[in-house]
């Protein structure tokens, strides 16, 4: 048996090779792989030995040779292709053992040049590649380090590589072939003309890996399957991991996602309580308990079944608190031995631990997507994310009446939570808490309507409570429900041809206003 091996990812591979030839397989290695090996006291044959031709235009020429290729590609049980092989003096190659020149890796570090990527592009290794899993039912092709040890344990139990093993390898190996010239693609069709990198490359080309299928979809006679980024960004919900409960289907994925990206958007322990997509409770409090009870109170109608995020560990007595209600999803950075142990007993909650991005929840930016996508009749819509921040200093009070030190704490955080409340959206918010939240409605009138209606049958007073709008009021009617309502003070990005008329009224009416300049739609 006949094994060769060229990687540029070293990692376990010495030994892997070593526990091959332990096994009585012959070596065949190239450049830096077979100085290694030989290093380590390996037997190790050069392929340019074996094909009688030096490496040369700097290692761009090593590999592309018949006689590697025709041992990758021979099939064994063809009497016309073994007599070919003999013909011409080439022996098999059973196992093929290829990871790739690091080109992602290297057009993701800052300062990477042109030159730097294509230098990196991979030529003789994906060629092996192919032809080794093209010819999966006699050849073992690992692009990974992760499959050693599940190629060694066959080999030292029957000898060989079983066939559905070598499929699986093929498989892998195809799709890790399709993930390089994805990302050679993407960033190829992202030069100019000027050299430069469009935000936007020519060409997309999704890299996603399947996590699980799914009961049903959206509704039960959709199928529905959910994958996650090739490499996920720390802190997103496709590291989650889950410590019980039944399995996530369609919806509690979609929503779950909501209430983290919306969580660990606070610096404060906050809690967000989400219900088809939409938040319906948010507070930030001195603790978890604090930021739970404050955001149940503002819908406990819709909270039943809920989805409950929080960005701090969650203990005992927020779990028994918890506990009390109906909840199909509850994801923390972690639990308390004693809260896992109040959840036990609700099996089929189910439980999600999910780290913050690295930093904290100041860095919550580092866990979000780069780009938002969103698929439509045949094609994308693609856009960054919405990852604007405000801060005080970006505030424009516009109104005569100037707000308080702790009416702009609240409406900063009113303006975070609209930004996760479907459009149209009113938030009504006091001391660090939604007291009413309107959303997705066609008019911006019946979104404030709503919040006000769902804060007095949450028995809610908005007397003195700020109100946020994700875009502008393009007439004074919405102004006029809220303060209505007994908002005293309004966030809202102002940029109506009738601003001046909005702002009057707020003046008439006693109220502070600020603009922020930025709105926030989510459809």
């Amino acid at each position: 048996m006949n094994a060769l091996i060229s990687v540029s990812d070293k990692t376990g591979i010495v030994e892997f090779a070593a526990a091959l030839q332990a096994l009585g397989v012959k070596l065949l290695s190239t450049g830096g792989t077979a100085t290694l090996l030989a290093a380590h006291g390996l037997t190790v044959t050069e392929v340019a030995d074996m094909t009688g031709f030096p490496e040369m235009l700097d290692g761009r020429v090593k590999t592309l040779h018949p006689k590697v290729h025709g041992g990758l590609l021979a099939r064994r049980d063809m009497p016309t292709h073994m007599a070919a092989l003999q013909a011409h003096g080439i022996d098999l190659i059973d196992v093929l053992v290829v990871n790739l020149y690091p080109f992602e890796a290297t057009v993701a570090k800052a300062g990477c040049t042109f030159d730097d990527a294509i230098e990196n592009i991979d030529i003789g290794g994906p060629a092996m590649v192919r032809s080794a899993a093209k010819n999966w039912k006699d050849v073992a092709v690992l692009t990974d380090a992760t499959q050693y040890d599940g190629v060694l344990a066959e080999l030292r139990a029957g000898g060989k590589v079983s066939e559905k093993t070598r499929f699986r390898l093929s498989v892998a190996a195809f799709n890790r072939i399709s993930q390089y010239d994805g990302a050679i693609s993407d960033y190829l069709s992202a030069i100019q003309d000027d050299g430069s990198h469009a935000l936007f490359a020519a060409q997309s080309n999704g890299r996603f890996v399947k996590l699980q299928d799914l009961r049903y979809g959206e509704n039960p006679h959709q199928q529905a399957a959910y994958y996650r980024d090739l490499h996920p960004a720390p802190g997103s919900l496709a590291s989650a991991l889950q410590l019980q409960g039944k399995e996530l289907s369609y919806n509690n994925i979609a929503d779950a996602d909501a209430a983290w990206e919306c969580v660990k958007s606070f610096g404060a322990s906050a809690c967000v309580i989400v219900k088809h997509a939409n938040p319906c409770g948010v507070a930030v409090g001195t603790d978890p308990l604090d930021a739970y009870s404050k955001a149940f109170r503002t819908d406990p109608t819709s909270a039943f079944g809920g989805i409950i995020a929080f960005n701090r560990t969650v203990d005992e007595a927020t779990a028994q608190q918890v506990s009390r209600q109906f909840v199909e999803v509850l994801m923390a950075p972690g639990f308390s031995e004693a809260a896992l142990g109040v959840f036990k007993t609700k099996p089929n909650l189910r439980l999600l631990q999910i780290g913050l991005p690295p930093g904290g929840a100041s860095a919550w930016q580092q866990g979000r997507n780069a780009m938002d996508v969103k698929r439509v009749g045949s094609g994308l819509l693609m856009q960054t994310a919405d990852n604007h921040e405000i801060a005080l200093a970006d505030l424009r009070t516009v109104s005569k009446v100037q707000p308080t030190p702790a009416q702009l704490q609240d409406l900063l955080f009113a303006w975070t939570v609209a930004k996760y409340v479907k459009s149209n959206a009113i938030v009504f918010c006091a001391n660090g808490a939604t007291v009413g939240v309107g959303a997705g409605q066609m008019s911006r009138l019946d979104s404030a309507r709503i919040a006000s209606i769902k804060a007095h049958h949450a028995g809610l007073s908005l007397a003195g409570s700020v109100v946020a709008s994700d875009a502008f009021f393009p007439f004074r009617d919405g102004l006029d429900v809220v303060v209505d309502a007994g908002a005293s003070c309004v966030i809202q990005p102002g940029g109506s041809m009738r601003d001046d008329e909005v702002i009057a009224a707020a003046d008439e009416r006693g109220v502070a206003m600020v603009f922020t300049g930025v709105r926030h739609f989510r459809h």
